[in-house]
């Protein structure tokens, strides 16, 4: 089974609980070939992944591919100043098996990934959890107005998906999105994920709602999370400044974090400080939230 993973300095950190995560939780990992598109890593860092793998006692395949997102996708919109996340469009053209698994760094894996090797596609090229419908994305008015969709059509998130890859090239996909996005390179609101879901028109395999479970800071425990993944999405994470505050899920990425991967990449840095700067606002706004609820005691 090939596991795709899109990954840059600042994805290390989380990068650490969900490959823990995966290993513990897979029934037999020397079926899967992990896949890591690097954007910016170093030896070390790769050293590092291949460390961690060990320790783990992953006993899968290994592959590191060096891209430079700036070169590949400068020309279009993106998030916060960071090409990386359209890195996994290019997953067709590196995996040359049927059918590709892509995971983001933000996940805890509680589940056996095995469950999806051999997946049904039913023809589709993509197998999503089911979102929303397109009136309640965040994109909703480029599909509305832009592509003119119905806005009941579906919509899904980019975290996890399964992607069809013999049905990807069949319908040249690649195409597809290449076109949408030199026509709209500044009105891609949600980057990759507006593409991937621009190409699929509303129309994918859907996966069980177990296998994408959204975790926002400030959110509650989602329901039934053992045998799930848990996606920590949106801004901060449980390892951003204030994460730890404000995001009810630190905790748990912290309990399958470990000990020596948080010594690497828990350390504050430019990189860091950085990425606080330009997330301020959503760590202020759960900040206030978290504040405003905090009961003061009556003496």
């Amino acid at each position: 089974m090939d596991i795709v993973f899109n990954i840059n300095k600042l994805g290390l950190e989380g990068l650490g609980a969900t490959l823990i995560s995966l290993v513990r939780n897979c029934s037999d990992s020397s079926q899967l070939k992990l896949h890591f598109l690097c954007a910016s890593l170093d030896l070390s860092d790769k050293n590092n992944i291949e460390s961690l793998l060990q320790k783990e006692l992953f006993s899968g395949e290994i592959y590191f591919i060096d891209f430079d997102p700036v070169k590949i996708f400068g020309h279009l919109k993106s998030l916060h100043g960071d090409y990386t996340n359209y890195g996994r469009l290019l997953i067709p053209g590196i995996i040359k098996n049927d059918s590709a698994l892509y995971l983001d760094s933000d996940l805890i894996i509680l589940i056996d990934i095995l469950l999806l090797n051999n997946y049904d596609f039913r023809n589709e090229v993509i197998a999503a959890t089911f979102g929303c419908k397109i009136q309640y994305s965040l994109d909703h008015s480029f599909f509305e107005k832009r592509l003119n969709w119905n806005s009941d059509m579906g919509y899904f998130n980019s975290g996890v998906l399964l992607f069809n890859l013999r049905k990807w090239r069949e319908t040249a996909m690649d195409d597809k999105w290449k076109k949408l996005a030199d026509k709209f390179p500044d009105e891609l609101t949600s980057h990759d994920q507006t593409l991937l879901n621009a190409i699929c028109e509303g129309s994918f395999a859907h996966l069980d709602p177990a296998f994408n479970k959204l975790w926002e800071p400030g959110s509650l425990v989602p329901a039934n999370i053992n045998l799930s993944i848990l996606h920590f999405s949106g801004s901060p994470k449980p390892w951003d400044l204030f994460g730890r505050f404000v995001h009810k899920g630190y905790l748990t990425w912290h309990a399958h974090n470990s000990v020596e991967w948080s010594s690497k990449y828990s350390k504050m840095s430019g990189l860091k400080l950085n990425r606080s700067w330009k997330i301020k606002k959503s760590i202020f706004r759960h900040l206030m939230r978290k504040i405003k609820n905090v009961k003061v005691p009556i003496f």
